[in-house]
């Protein structure tokens, strides 16, 4: 085998909570991760040649995104070839559908995506655990992103526990037309008097009892509070798809993203044609309808 495709699924926050920060300036976090079934696509493909001084050649659909060493796909080959003493060269390429800056982890489920594509291309025979030690090297994200399905995710988002995941329902993703600093949301965080903390263990409980509307009750992001300050169009977003019958709609990550949660699909479908034709007065980027993703043999 001298070529491998692979999905990279990006994900979403039911939960979010800000715990405290640690004097590295990383915070610890309590977050209930899921993954969906939005994804991109990563090709890596075994060279004769070397394409460069690292080995490694990589192109991208979007444009704007770099292809040089500071893109996280670029470290994640990079990193295997080290770790491995892998000599060959390196083509990779990458095709964009998750959103960017967007708080779905696009870059992490890439990373994570071409570790799990080095292991089987080079049959390395690195077990998830492994993987999600290299990965955490790239980004706090990348482990859950290696493992996938329905986490809490603890630490800095390192330490996984398997739970309960959330009974199937349509989800509409919206990303608004900008995109949003991660490290300026998290010092905001920071600098708030009395930050929102959503209730992480009775999410977790939530989820045990199956009941999607149950579940709403306790989804919530204490990032939120501070994107909205800033980005009023995300509070915009939330409504028209709650006034449009979502159960729930929330902002995932560090935003801008917004999601919202249907139990029909044909209703989901309408708030997001509304959306996507800007009639809701909001400019958006991208709007997709998907649902959540579990990995097989769980």
């Amino acid at each position: 085998m001298r070529q491998i495709r692979l999905k990279a699924y990006g994900k979403l926050n039911l939960g979010l909570d800000v715990i405290g920060r640690r004097e590295n300036g990383y915070h610890d976090l309590a977050m209930v991760m899921q993954t969906v079934k939005l994804y991109d696509t990563i090709t890596l493909r075994i060279l004769d040649e070397f394409p460069s001084e690292d080995g490694i050649r990589l192109t991208c659909s979007v444009p704007e995104l770099p292809v040089d060493e500071s893109n996280i796909v670029y470290k994640a080959i990079r990193l295997m070839r080290k770790e491995y003493g892998i000599k060959e060269g390196i083509k990779g390429e990458i095709i964009k559908h998750i959103p960017m800056a967007a708080g779905m982890a696009g870059g992490s489920a890439d990373a994570a995506c071409t570790l799990i594509a080095m292991n089987y291309l080079f049959r390395l025979g690195a077990d998830r655990e492994k993987l999600c030690d290299l990965g955490v090297k790239l980004g706090a994200d990348v482990p859950f992103c290696v493992m996938r399905g329905t986490m809490l995710c603890e630490g800095i988002g390192e330490k996984l526990t398997h739970i309960t995941p959330p009974p199937h329902c349509h989800i509409l993703i919206a990303k608004p037309s900008f995109g949003v600093s991660t490290k300026d949301v998290y010092e905001a965080v920071d600098s708030l008097k009395t930050p929102y903390h959503p209730d992480i263990r009775a999410l977790c409980k939530a989820l045990d009892k199956g009941d999607i509307k149950e579940i709403a009750k306790y989804c919530g992001n204490t990032l939120e509070r501070v994107t909205v300050e800033k980005h009023s169009e995300i509070e915009k977003i939330e409504a028209v798809m709650r006034d449009g019958g979502a159960v729930l709609s929330m902002m995932t990550g560090s935003g801008p993203t917004v999601f919202g949660l249907f139990e029909d699909r044909m209703t989901a479908r309408k708030v997001g044609k509304m959306l996507r034709s800007g009639r809701a007065g909001i400019q958006i980027e991208q709007v997709a309808l998907t649902e959540f993703y579990q990995p097989k043999g769980r």
